[in-house]
């Protein structure tokens, strides 16, 4: 005996019958945030292709980060700075702080690879971590402008506290205090609009890659009302 052909009913029989679209994405194209969904990034590569490559960066990043962290453990007379190098009254880098920043490093590394395998295989769920971190890099890059443009004397108050054989020290503390200020709140402006365009090819990326897995998703009716 010959299976029954599925068949659709009701709305989803008529939208299909005229070739409609389905009311699921007709929703989805209609809301607020779809004007912001594009699925090519920088100007040139998909959304997918973008998460990829910023994945590998911030993996190979971390990862000279993570090999000169564990060369200074294992050699710490050769990044350890004393107090009187560095004019003040603690020293840099000491063990805890080194253990900490190791420990930081491996958990970006494993951020960022699980990035760009969720992006090269399709998987969604694995992008959120990496997405998370640069909700909460972009946060705090937020809160030091504010904090400039809130109190502009911590800006001096930063510069003298350096070493006195910091790099154009001088040049930077004769800066007009107000100048200062400008040029900082340009430059952080400038990181702000980069990460937060880095944000949306992420997060057009794990929608692309969710919707893309939820269309393969086909329910269809029988005639015995069983939903295969």
């Amino acid at each position: 005996r010959p299976r029954p052909r599925p068949r659709l009913r009701g709305a989803a029989r008529r939208e299909a019958r005229n070739g409609a679209e389905p009311a699921g994405a007709a929703e989805m194209l209609s809301s607020p945030w779809a004007r912001f969904y594009s699925n090519s990034c920088c100007l040139c590569c998909h959304v997918r292709t973008g998460t990829i490559i910023l994945g590998v960066w911030y993996l190979i990043i971390n990862s000279v980060v993570l090999l000169i962290l564990l060369s200074a453990l294992t050699d710490p007379d050769q990044y350890h700075l004393t107090s009187a190098e560095l004019g003040g009254e603690f020293e840099f880098m000491d063990d805890a702080n080194m253990c900490i920043a190791t420990a930081i490093s491996l958990l970006m590394i494993l951020i960022c690879a699980m990035a760009t395998y969720g992006a090269y295989k399709q998987h969604a769920a694995w992008i959120i971590p990496f997405f998370c971190y640069q909700i909460f890099d972009f946060a705090l890059n937020t809160l030091v402008a504010i904090s400039v443009l809130v109190y502009p004397s911590t800006i001096q108050d930063y510069l003298r506290q350096l070493p006195a054989n910091f790099p154009y020290k001088e040049e930077i503390m004769s800066v007009n205090p107000t100048c200062l200020v400008v040029i900082i709140l340009l430059f952080i402006s400038i990181i702000l609009a980069f990460k937060g365009y880095l944000i949306s090819c992420v997060w057009n990326c794990y929608r692309y890659i969710n919707g893309r897995n939820n269309s393969d998703v086909l329910v269809y009716i029988t005639t015995n009302d069983t939903a295969v």
